[in-house]
């Protein structure tokens, strides 16, 4: 059905609301960056200070008079970064992506704060890292009156949407005008009702929309009309998976979801064209976390931790299929957002706006990307910090191995890794779900190692690197309120081969940053 959500907030909000067409200016604690003026002058410098006051003013509001892009999110449901053909994957067949990217912007390192879903999109929505929002763990939800990208958009004048898979919190709901939570409407993934909410909206309104799919996780739709369209003698699976049948056939079912995906977000775009919307509408093609297979999804390298991020928008993208090297962050896209539609930045906002690099993809931007993994399904505590070259790892439960979440251990492609570990016959990537215990630091070195597969924290070559990271990240933690608790949420199941409830099931930890108040830490940390 659809819901239609009556605004609610506060007077003291719709004050601080105020003046929206200064986008520059943030409200919530934080000082407006609007320029002050000493008056203390002479009459004619207090004249001439007044007059230039009043015409920056002026000159801001007028700015604010362009109409305001559109917004899009297309939130795929556990897809890696290199699984649309545009990142290179010579086996996915994603057309219509192709097509953004070729007339759009192409990301090649924008990572994700959290590698499982529910943690990673109310991170997105909120701005902020998941320790923040105080629900850092798979199926918990931030506090009921924390802000969120909806709601600020929606003060801006906005009209917001989301129709798919939801799996977030009351917050973000209260800044919904319309949901759509019915789930034969939405689809399996949500596309029923992305063009059904795009028709109806109010057409004089600039609209935001979360459209998010429950394409690619598993288990695999066997009503997907798109089922079979990917042949297992004509795929290569990936250096870390077991070269046999089952493998091959687990992936070309996921890859039939993606070209769903594809398609239904295909028909978005011939409807905003048919709209004549499309030139002035920003959208951004991504997911919540990596493809759900071993090594992927709950881990904190790329394969778990990058996302795949492609920019469109035809008005405000000048070089049509550029590349963008620069790190960014999932957190950047709610300031980024609220900051193109004219709107007032929350001090709780932790990220910062990347609007910059559609025009120059080589601007400086980030220095360092955070990211971190708590509890799905199992037990765990990691943090990654990267900069440029580097990556740095730091695991709180190196006792415990990295097998992945309870469907991922399940899978085809999980059992036949198991088999070939029976028989010996692993390669060294291939085995390192098994490690037990775990490295409780690892580096790796981008220039040398993309892939990730050479821990080199041992090696005292990198012993200053290893020593600079690990500060870093030290630091985040500290600024930004996370905590390691001794009593963290354990395992509910067991980790293979049976994925039975432990006597823990349903028992809830120490959730990281509760002892040092994170949910009211607004701190950005390093940038």
């Amino acid at each position: 059905m659809y819901m239609n959500r009556i605004k609610m907030t506060c007077s003291n909000e719709n004050n601080q609301f105020a003046n929206v067409g200064l986008p520059s200016r943030r409200f919530l604690g934080l000082q407006a960056t609007t320029p002050t003026y000493d008056i203390s002058l002479t009459p004619i410098m207090t004249l001439c200070a007044l007059f230039i006051a009043s015409f920056m003013l002026v000159a801001g509001n007028l700015s604010a008079d362009a109409p305001k892009p559109n917004l899009i999110v297309f939130i795929a449901d556990d897809v890696s970064w290199d699984d649309f053909g545009c990142y290179g994957n010579k086996d996915v067949q994603t057309p219509n992506i192709n097509k953004l990217a070729d007339g759009g912007m192409k990301f090649m390192n924008a990572y994700l704060t959290a590698s499982s879903c529910s943690p990673s999109r109310n991170s997105i929505m909120t701005g902020r890292y998941p320790h923040n929002t105080g629900a850092a763990e798979l199926h918990t939800h931030p506090p009921d009156d924390m802000i969120s990208l909806p709601t600020v958009l929606q003060q801006a004048g906005y009209y917001t949407i989301q129709a798919g898979k939801f799996h977030m919190g009351k917050n973000i709901a209260v800044g919904l005008d319309v949901m759509v939570t019915d789930k034969k409407e939405n689809g399996h993934g949500g596309e029923g009702a992305w063009l059904k909410t795009l028709k109806k909206r109010p057409k004089e309104k600039p609209f935001f929309a979360w459209f998010a799919s429950s394409d690619a996780h598993r288990g695999w739709d066997s009503k997907n009309q798109f089922r079979g369209t990917h042949k297992p003698d004509e795929i290569t699976p990936s250096h870390y998976l077991a070269d046999m049948p089952a493998t091959r056939q687990d992936l070309c079912d996921y890859y039939d979801e993606i070209f769903r995906l594809d398609h239904y977000i295909g028909l978005v775009v011939e409807e905003l064209k048919a709209q004549k919307v499309l030139n002035n509408t920003v959208i951004i093609v991504m997911a919540d976390n990596g493809r759900p297979f071993p090594h992927s999804k709950s881990r904190v390298n790329d394969r778990g931790m990058k996302t795949p991020f492609v920019v469109s928008w035809p008005a405000g993208i000048k070089n049509s299929g550029s590349v963008c090297n620069s790190l960014v962050s999932v957190i950047d896209i709610a300031t980024t957002f609220v900051e193109l539609g004219g709107g007032l930045v929350p001090e709780s906002f932790q990220g910062h706006n990347f609007a910059k690099l559609l025009d120059n993809p080589n601007a400086d931007f980030r220095n360092y990307i955070f990211a971190e993994h708590n509890w799905h399904d199992f037990e765990a505590h990691e943090r990654m910090v990267r900069d440029k070259d580097f990556m740095y790892i730091l695991n709180s439960r190196p006792q415990l191995n990295a097998k992945g979440a309870i469907d991922v251990n399940n899978s085809p492609s999980s059992q036949d890794l198991h088999k070939l570990h029976a028989q010996g016959k692993l390669t060294g990537i291939q085995g390192d779900i098994f490690t037990e215990p775990r490295p409780s630091e690892e580096l790796y070195d981008y220039s040398k190692d993309p892939d990730q597969l050479n821990n080199v924290a041992t090696n005292v070559e990198y012993s200053s690197k290893l020593k600079e990271l690990r500060k870093i990240l030290k630091t985040w933690m500290k600024e930004t309120g996370d905590s390691v608790p001794q009593k963290l949420t354990k395992d509910w199941y067991t980790r293979f081969p049976n994925s039975k409830k432990t006597k823990d099931y349903k028992i809830r930890g120490e959730m990281p940053g509760a002892s040092n108040n994170a949910i009211k830490n607004n701190n950005k940390g390093q940038f």
